[in-house]
């Protein structure tokens, strides 16, 4: 149990720095042309493939995997209030797993074959590519809700058992609020939900692994205790 947490907890600090990788990459250096025509940007796609390929990876698979973990860590560090709310999080938190790792597969199968669509007609595989991104951001993308949930109904939960620090959890009832309210179309709601959520992880991923280290130090303390 002392080794989940501290696997979830380095998860969790994992998941925040992924954002923060993603949100450099497109910011700074992914210098998308979205002016340009339908050719120029399939060139500029097949030009840097390998890197986008690799930040989707990064963004969707890797992060869906270190989410797992955390998925199952706090639901384990939960369970025991016996609160049904961590249970309905939880099912929110296997289902965001589940759609993350879809778009991160979705992301770099799609974009493989409109790049080789581009030897029949470069509009014709612009206009796969821009079908496939439609498909991303309504999975795992543009589109939080699940994940706004996740974070929601945990932070509920551990605000009610008093798990986590309460500032923690009040942020984290902001990020599950933000994430859910992305189903209304506006860029604004989903960034205030990737930037809170970068916080959010980085807090939660270091009190995981404070408690597991204190849990830890109390351990050899009781032993020569009971001795």
């Amino acid at each position: 149990m002392n080794n989940l947490q501290k696997i979830a907890g380095v998860s969790a600090i994992f998941e925040a720095l992924i954002y923060i990788v993603a949100f450099v990459y497109f910011g700074a250096f992914g210098a998308y042309p979205y002016e340009a025509t339908a050719s120029e940007k399939m060139a500029y796609l097949a030009e840097n493939q390998f890197v986008f390929s690799m930040i989707y990876f990064l963004m969707y698979a890797v992060f869906g995997i270190f989410l797992a973990v955390l998925v199952v860590g706090l639901y384990e560090k939960l369970k025991l209030t016996n609160d049904p709310i961590i249970k309905v999080g939880s099912v929110f938190g296997v289902v965001w797993v589940v759609l993350v790792i879809a778009s991160g597969m979705l992301a770099n199968i799609g974009l493989s074959h409109a790049i080789n669509l581009m030897d029949l007609s470069s509009e014709k595989a612009f206009d796969m590519w821009r079908m496939i991104s439609v498909l991303i951001e309504s999975l795992g993308g543009g589109n939080e809700l699940v994940g706004g949930l996740w974070v929601l109904l945990v932070s509920i939960a551990a605000l009610k058992a008093e798990e986590f620090p309460r500032g923690l959890n009040y942020l984290g009832i902001i990020v599950g609020v933000s994430g859910i309210a992305t189903i209304y179309p506006d860029e604004v709601f989903t960034e205030i939900f990737g930037v809170t959520q970068i916080i959010w992880f980085f807090w939660l991923g270091i009190v995981m692994l404070g408690q597991s280290n204190a849990n830890k130090s109390i351990q050899p303390t009781a032993n020569a205790s009971a001795d």
